[in-house]
C-alpha cells in the first residue's frame, strides 16, 4: 500500500463529470478543432463578458452625446440619431443593442458552464456568489435603457416594471400612476432614468471587479481573434437588422402587440402570463438557490496547504504561482525575511505551491523530506517515499514512471504493464527535480500527464508545468537531464485512450522492454 495519498479517484469525479459536463466538453472539443483552444469563445466567456461590457459602454457613450433627456425630445433625438446618422449613429445604436443582448447570453452561458463543471463549491464560493447579481444588474440596466427611447415599447416597459414593483408590500398599484400618468412623466423623471441607466452599469462593473478578486491573472478580455470576430458578427447583424424605434409613447394607448427583446424583457412579459407576485417568488427563489448552491449537499474539502516556517525562505514562488491569490507574504516570525501565509478559505488544495517551492527537492538528505509549503494529506515527502518504494519493487527497475493529474484522463485501475503511476491533485504539484530523481533511481523514462492548459481544473497547473519543464519558469528542470527520456502529454478527462496511446508511443521510442507486471502507486 502506498504511503502517498491523494484525492480519491471516485471523489475526483464528483465534480464536473455529469452528463451536462460531458456534453459541454464534447462541444468545446469540436469548437477547438475549428478555431483552436486559444480562440474558443466557450473557453473565455468571462473575458468575453468584460469585452462586451466595454463595447456597450463605448457605444452607449456615443449615443448619450446626442440624446435629449426631455420628454418631448427623447424619442425625436433617438430617431434623428438612428436615421439622420444612419451609418454612424444608427450603427452605434444597433451595436449597443446587440452587444447588450450578447452580454446577457454570455453571462448565462458562463453561469451554466461553471455550474455544469462543478466550479462553484468549496474555495470557489466567493467567485460564484459574487457573480450571481451580475445577471440581474445587466437586465436592470437594459430595461432602463429601453425606457429611455420613450416609444410604445418603452411605455410597455414603464407600465410592466411599475406593475411588477407595485406587487411588493409597501408599494401598491398606485405606483404605476406615478410613472405613466400625464402629469408624472416629466423631464426630471427622464433625468432620473438616465442617471439610473448610467449608475446601474457602474455598480455592475464594481461587482464584476469584485468577482475576479480571488483570481490570479484574471481573464478580463477576449483573445484578439474572438474580439474581432465578435465585433464583426455584431456589426453585420447591426447592418442587416438595424435597431429601430416604435411610434412615440402615448400614455392613453398601448398597442396589443409589440416587438420585444426577449433577452431583457422576458421577466416583464411573465407578469402578464402569470402574476407579478408569482414572478417575484420565482425570481427571488432562483436567485437564493443560486446564492446558496455552494453549500448544498455534502462536500469533502481536502486540507489546505500548510507552511513550515523552518523550511520557508520567503522566495515568493508559491505567491506568484497560486492561481487563486490564496498566498500572501508576511514578515517571518524568526525575523529573517518573509514567509508565505496561506488563506485557508481561498486555498484550492491543488499543490501547485508545493511544486514551486525550492525546498521540494527529493535529493535532500534526511529521513523525511519536508517542504516549505505542502499539502498535509499528500506531501512531497509522501511522493518521494512512494516513488522510492515503487522503484525498489521487483519490477520497478526499468519501469516507466508516469505522473498523472487526477483531474485529467488518468490510466484507470489497470494502468498497464511496466508502469509506475503516481496520481497528483494537479500536475503543477510535481517539482521538476522529481523527474531527474526518478531517472537516477532506475526509471527508463518519465511521463508527465497533464490536462490541456484550457482544461486545467486549477487554471495554471498545466501551464506552469510546461514552462517549468521547458526551463522558462522556476523551478526549472536542469539542463543536464536527458530530455529524450522525458515526455509531457496532455489529455483531458475523457481522453484516456489518447493518453495510453501517447505513453505506448513514447515507450516505443525509448525501446523500453515490456514488463510482465505493473506497479501502481496511486490511481491516476
Amino acid at each position: 500500500m502506498s504511503p502517498f495519498h491523494t484525492l480519491n479517484p471516485t471523489e475526483a469525479r464528483l465534480e464536473g463529470s455529469g452528463v451536462a459536463a460531458r456534453a459541454l466538453r464534447a462541444l468545446e472539443r469540436a469548437i477547438d478543432r475549428a478555431c483552436g483552444e486559444r480562440d474558443n469563445p466557450l473557453r473565455q466567456l468571462g473575458g468575453l463578458g468584460f469585452y462586451l461590457f466595454w463595447l456597450i459602454a463605448l457605444t452607449g457613450g456615443y449615443l448619450y452625446i446626442f440624446y435629449d433627456t426631455s420628454v418631448a425630445g427623447a424619442h425625436a433625438s433617438v430617431e434623428q440619431l438612428t436615421h439622420g446618422q444612419r451609418w454612424v449613429g444608427g450603427v452605434m445604436r444597433s451595436l449597443h443593442r446587440y452587444a447588450s443582448d450578447a452580454f446577457v447570453a454570455v453571462i448565462v452561458l458562463h453561469l451554466v458552464r461553471e455550474l455544469a463543471y462543478g466550479r462553484y463549491r468549496g474555495f470557489r464560493w466567493y467567485s460564484w456568489v459574487s457573480g450571481v447579481p451580475t445577471l440581474w444588474l445587466a437586465v436592470a440596466a437594459g430595461v432602463i435603457g429601453y425606457w429611455l427611447v420613450w416609444d410604445s415599447v418603452a411605455l410597455f416597459v414603464a407600465t410592466a416594471t411599475t406593475e411588477w414593483f407595485g406587487a411588493l408590500p409597501g408599494f401598491g398599484p398606485a405606483l404605476v400612476r406615478n410613472f405613466i400618468s400625464e402629469g408624472a412623466v416629466s423631464d426630471r423623471l427622464f433625468s432620473l432614468v438616465v442617471f439610473l441607466h448610467i449608475g446601474v452599469p457602474l455598480v455592475l462593473l464594481l461587482v464584476m471587479w469584485a468577482h475576479v478578486q480571488r483570481l490570479t491573472r484574471p481573464q478580463t478580455g477576449a483573445s484578439r481573434a474572438v474580439a474581432l470576430w465578435t465585433l464583426a458578427a455584431l456589426s453585420l447583424l447591426s447592418l442587416a437588422l438595424p435597431a429601430v424605434s416604435q411610434p412615440p409613447a402615448e400614455l392613453d394607448w398601448l398597442p396589443a402587440t409589440l416587438p420585444l427583446d426577449w433577452f431583457y424583457l422576458a421577466p416583464l412579459t411573465a407578469i402578464y402570463a402569470a402574476t407579478p407576485a408569482l414572478v417575484w417568488i420565482v425570481a427571488t427563489g432562483l436567485t437564493l438557490l443560486l446564492a446558496v448552491a455552494p453549500w448544498l449537499g455534502p462536500l469533502r474539502r481536502p486540507a489546505p496547504a500548510v507552511v513550515d516556517p523552518d523550511h520557508c525562505n520567503g522566495c515568493t514562488r508559491c505567491f506568484a504561482d497560486c492561481p487563486y491569490a490564496a498566498i500572501a507574504m508576511a514578515p517571518h516570525p524568526g525575523g529573517r525575511g518573509q514567509i508565505a501565509v496561506v488563506d485557508a478559505d481561498r486555498c484550492a488544495s491543488c499543490g501547485i505551491c508545493a511544486g514551486a517551492c525550492p525546498s521540494s527537492v527529493p535529493f535532500r538528505a534526511g529521513e523525511r523530506l519536508v517542504s516549505g509549503i505542502d499539502l498535509p494529506g499528500s506531501t512531497v515527502g509522501d511522493l518521494r517515499e512512494a516513488l522510492d518504494a515503487a522503484l525498489r519493487a521487483p519490477h520497478g527497475q526499468g519501469a516507466l514512471v508516469v505522473f498523472t493529474c487526477q483531474r485529467g484522463a488518468g490510466l484507470g485501475p489497470a494502468p498497464g504493464r511496466g508502469l509506475v503511476v503516481l496520481g497528483l491533485p494537479c500536475a503543477g504539484m510535481l517539482p521538476p527535480t522529481f523527474i531527474e530523481y526518478a531517472l537516477r533511481g532506475g526509471a527508463s523514462g518519465v511521463v508527465v500527464a497533464a490536462c490541456p492548459p484550457s482544461d486545467c481544473e486549477f487554471r495554471f497547473g498545466a501551464r506552469w508545468t510546461g514552462e517549468r519543464l521547458a526551463g522558462e519558469r522556476e523551478p526549472r528542470l536542469r539542463r543536464g537531464v536527458e530530455r529524450e527520456r522525458v515526455e509531457v502529454l496532455q489529455a483531458a478527462r475523457e481522453e484516456r485512450a489518447a493518453l495510453r496511446a501517447g505513453i505506448e508511443a513514447f515507450r516505443a521510442r525509448l525501446g523500453a522492454p515490456q514488463q510482465e507486471t505493473s506497479t501502481e502507486v496511486s490511481d491516476g
